[in-house]
């Protein structure tokens, strides 16, 4: 097992990788606060990993919610499913929420947390390779509105992550792909050494090479912690995070939550965003090509979909937690593995890279 520490002082909290590690109460039990647990999943992920989790959590007392499965259910209504079930069991401030699946999970129970009583305790078990890289790690938490992707939320960190990397046994071929694009992503923005590394071994991650995806695991994560813990609610450097997520949400959200899944989406960001730095003679053509080859090697699209023009992308970009005061704001590549947040950029070189994918 290794375990990383995602630091903010007082708040600061363990990120523990390796396998089994659903079998070792103790992991997960020094961060619970009180008697109560609420355990939420879905319903994929409920019959493979729920009884496991009830059996870690023995001795306290236990409720469960199950949602449905997908992004076109991360909504306020879902979220007040979560509360009805609280408030009916009669869970009280002291009481810790227990995230158990993929993002859309994490995401929803966490924002659960956040708002119940004004903030109760909660604690990450993610088992897709999406969240046990980036949404389960930093404390962004909340639910999508038809207008635009994660817009209501708030900041709440959880106590502990889990990543038992077993659980990825279960993951299907497409969810896997996901999430190597932010695993990809962490080499592009931050480490040019990590993905020439991923160059040299996609094949073993997409072959389950339990070694290889217990590297790319713990260096995406230490790269985000490190990341959140110099900048926890976005004012700066965090926002490097989101390379490629301002296209992405767009096709999320143009194409209706759930027809694409989030890292295919940002996949397909990242090459635009790519484009783009290329354009404005930030980034190598040469380079360009390495991230399309690698994103096609990982199994994940490099064209949007053929549906949405650059008109559409331009009216939903500008619906994007990036934009202050009317102003978009991109996160481009100089290089590989260095990367910048910046509004200066041409738009008229913005409407070639959204034509050009068109």
């Amino acid at each position: 097992m290794k375990t990383l520490t995602v630091d903010l002082g007082i708040r600061s909290y363990p990120i523990h990788i390796g396998q089994q590690l659903l079998q070792q109460p103790e992991l997960v039990t020094d961060h619970i606060r009180g008697r109560q647990v609420m355990v939420v999943s879905n319903e994929t992920v409920a019959p493979l990993y729920l009884d496991k989790v009830l059996e870690l959590l023995d001795g306290f007392d236990v409720a469960t919610v199950i949602i449905p499965d997908g992004e076109q259910y991360k909504t306020l209504d879902t979220l007040n499913t979560i509360f009805d079930a609280l408030l009916e069991k009669r869970f009280n401030r002291t009481c810790t929420l227990v995230a158990l699946g993929g993002g859309v999970v994490g995401d929803i129970t966490g924002f659960a947390a956040a708002c119940y009583q004004r903030g109760v305790a909660f604690v990450q078990l993610p088992t897709t390779l999406l969240a046990q890289v980036d949404s389960s790690v930093g404390g962004k938490t909340g639910v999508n509105h038809a207008l635009g992707k994660n817009m209501i939320g708030a900041f709440h960190q959880p106590g502990c992550v889990l990543i038992d990397t077993d659980t990825l046994d279960t993951l299907d071929d497409r969810q896997l792909a996901a999430g190597l694009a932010e695993v990809i992503k962490y080499g592009l923005i931050r480490d040019a050494g990590f993905f020439n590394w991923l160059e040299e071994h996609m094949d073993w991650l997409k072959e389950r090479d339990k070694e290889a995806l217990a590297y790319a695991i713990e260096h995406s994560c230490r790269i985000k912690a490190e990341i959140v813990a110099a900048d926890e609610r976005e004012s700066g450097q965090r926002a490097l995070l989101n390379l490629g997520h301002t296209f992405g949400h767009a096709i999320e959200t143009g194409t209706g939550y759930g027809t694409w899944l989030h890292g295919e989406a940002v996949a397909t960001g990242m090459l635009m965003a790519a484009d783009l730095s290329a354009r404005h003679g930030w980034l190598a053509t040469a380079d360009v090509e390495r991230i399309a080859t690698l994103l096609q090697q990982a199994g994940l699209p490099i064209h949007p979909p053929e549906e949405m023009d650059a008109d559409q992308f331009i009216r939903l970009m500008a619906v994007d937690k990036k934009v202050i005061d009317s102003g978009l704001r991109l996160v481009l590549l100089k290089s590989i593995g260095d990367a910048l947040v910046t509004g200066d950029f041409e738009a008229r070189l913005l409407q070639e890279t959204l034509d050009s994918a068109a």
